[in-house]
């Protein structure tokens, strides 16, 4: 007799500039406006979040839907300046985003610049005779809401929250 799939649960971490929500079960059409829902919940509450890390190492099954939920969580928080990790992805993940041409789009981490402006809050000396890009431009607003002066610091990792369950759902098909 087979076992039935597995629901949706969601697991969150999260200081003032960082969240991670530990996904384990299935991201399909009955479950993916769970995770859509934890993360507007998230960016929500966080102004000044960073960085945004979907742990996926539980992840077991991942339908268009679910693909679709990464897609627009992806726009979501680029829009904003926030970097998306998808981290510990299942080769069955990797394959998905592989066999459908996102997984560049969706694993590749941001430019060196971007990088530097996210950490020191300034761009560098090439700002000064090219025009930053898009993307650039965001992490520099980002990077300005979060700093010092504004009143949000990070925690270091001795602080760092244990993982809260935050939501779930059990699925029977």
């Amino acid at each position: 007799m087979p076992t039935p799939p597995l629901g949706l649960h969601l697991a969150t971490v999260s200081t003032p500039d960082m969240v991670r929500i530990e996904i384990t079960g299935n991201l399909d059409y009955q479950t993916a406006d769970l995770l859509l829902e934890e993360v507007i919940a998230q960016l929500t509450a966080r102004p000044g979040l960073c960085d945004l890390h979907l742990h996926c190492g539980q992840l077991r099954f991942v339908d268009s839907m679910g693909l679709s939920a990464f897609l627009l969580i992806h726009r979501r928080v680029s829009a904003s300046g926030i970097l998306l990790h998808l981290d510990e992805r299942p080769p069955s993940l990797n394959r998905l985003l592989n066999i459908t041409g996102t997984f560049e789009h969706l694993s590749t981490p941001a430019s060196p610049a971007v990088r530097n402006i996210m950490k020191t809050g300034a761009m560098d000396e090439r700002a000064a005779t090219h025009p930053p890009s898009a993307e650039e431009a965001c992490a520099a607003e980002v990077a300005c809401r979060r700093s010092p002066q504004n009143g949000s610091t990070a925690l270091p990792n001795s602080q760092i929250p244990e993982a809260r369950p935050t939501r779930s759902q059990d699925t029977a098909r």
